[in-house]
C-alpha cells in the first residue's frame, strides 16, 4: 500500500467561510484548507516506469514518427510515404514534406520541388541550384547562404525567412511573397522580382546593389524591384494584372504535379 494526500476545502469542519478584514477596509473570504493521507494499493501510484508504459501503449503512432524525426535522409522519406498514404497533401508527386527539418547543407540541385513544403525549415547553404519550387512553402524558412541560382521560386510564399547572403542570382522570383524577410547581403544580380512582394525598407536595400538582367525571363533587376519608381512599388503585388502572368503550359503542368485525393 501506498499514501497519497488529498487536500479540499474543509467545509465539514466550519458552518461557512472565514471573514478577515482587508487592507482596503473591505473583508475577504477565505476557505480553509485541509490534506489527509489515504492508503490507496500500488498499482494506482504512476511511477515513471508506468508513466512510460502508458505513453508507449497510448500514443505509438507518435513516438514513432518522434523516432523518424531523429533520424535524416531516409527518415524523411518514411514521413512522406506515410503522409502519402494517409491522402495528405506532400509526400506526392514533386511536393517534399520538410517542414521544420533541421537539413542544413542538403543538395536539391535541378530538382522538381513544386508545391514541397519547408516551412520553419533550417537549411542553411542548401543547394537549389536550377531547382523548381514553384508554389512551394518557405514560411519562416532558415536559410542563409543557401543557393537558389536560375531556380525557378515563383509563387513562392517565403515571408519571415531568413535570407541573409543567399544566391538570387538569375533567380525567377514572379509573385513570391517576401514580406518581413531579411535578404541582407543576398546575392540578386539578374534576378526578376516582378511583382513580388517585399518590405519597403528591404526593397530600397537590394536597390542599393541591383543590376543585371534575368536570363530566362529577360525582365530588368531593377525594374522588377521598382527601383527609382515608388508607384511601380506600391503596384507591384503577387496579384497585380499588369506584369508577367504564369503561363498556361506552366499551370497545366502544375496541376498535373497536384494530389489526387482519396474518394
Amino acid at each position: 500500500m501506498a499514501l497519497r494526500l488529498h487536500c479540499g476545502p474543509a467545509r465539514a469542519l466550519q458552518r461557512g467561510p472565514v471573514r478577515v478584514p482587508a487592507a482596503s477596509g473591505k473583508r475577504m473570504s477565505i476557505t480553509p484548507t485541509v490534506c489527509q493521507a489515504q492508503r490507496v494499493p500500488d498499482s494506482v501510484v504512476l511511477t515513471p516506469a508506468k508513466v512510460l508504459q502508458n505513453c508507449a501503449l497510448a500514443g505509438s503512432g507518435a513516438l514513432l514518427a518522434a523516432a523518424l524525426l531523429l533520424q535524416p535522409g531516409a527518415a524523411w522519406a518514411d514521413l512522406n510515404k506515410l503522409e502519402a498514404d494517409a491522402g495528405g497533401e506532400f509526400g506526392i508527386g514533386t511536393a517534399q514534406q520538410m517542414g521544420s527539418a533541421e537539413i542544413n547543407n542538403m543538395d536539391f540541385h535541378s530538382q522538381d520541388l513544386r508545391r514541397s513544403n519547408f516551412t520553419s525549415a533550417e537549411c542553411r547553404k542548401c543547394n537549389f541550384k536550377d531547382a523548381n519550387l514553384a508554389g512551394a512553402y518557405f514560411i519562416k524558412a532558415v536559410v542563409p547562404k543557401a543557393t537558389f541560382e536560375n531556380a525557378n521560386v515563383s509563387d513562392v510564399l517565403m515571408d519571415r525567412a531568413v535570407l541573409n547572403d543567399a544566391n538570387l542570382t538569375n533567380a525567377n522570383l514572379q509573385r513570391t511573397v517576401f514580406t518581413r524577410s531579411d535578404l541582407t547581403g543576398a546575392q540578386i544580380s539578374g534576378a526578376d522580382f516582378t511583382n513580388a512582394l517585399l518590405d519597403r525598407p528591404m526593397q530600397m536595400k537590394l536597390c542599393r546593389y541591383a543590376d543585371g538582367t534575368n536570363s530566362i525571363t529577360g525582365a530588368d533587376t531593377r525594374q522588377s524591384l521598382g527601383c527609382g519608381s515608388r508607384k511601380r512599388f506600391r503596384d507591384s503585388s503577387p496579384s497585380a494584372q499588369d506584369g508577367p502572368q504564369a503561363q498556361e503550359a506552366d499551370k497545366e503542368a502544375f496541376r498535373k504535379s497536384m494530389p489526387t485525393y482519396r474518394k
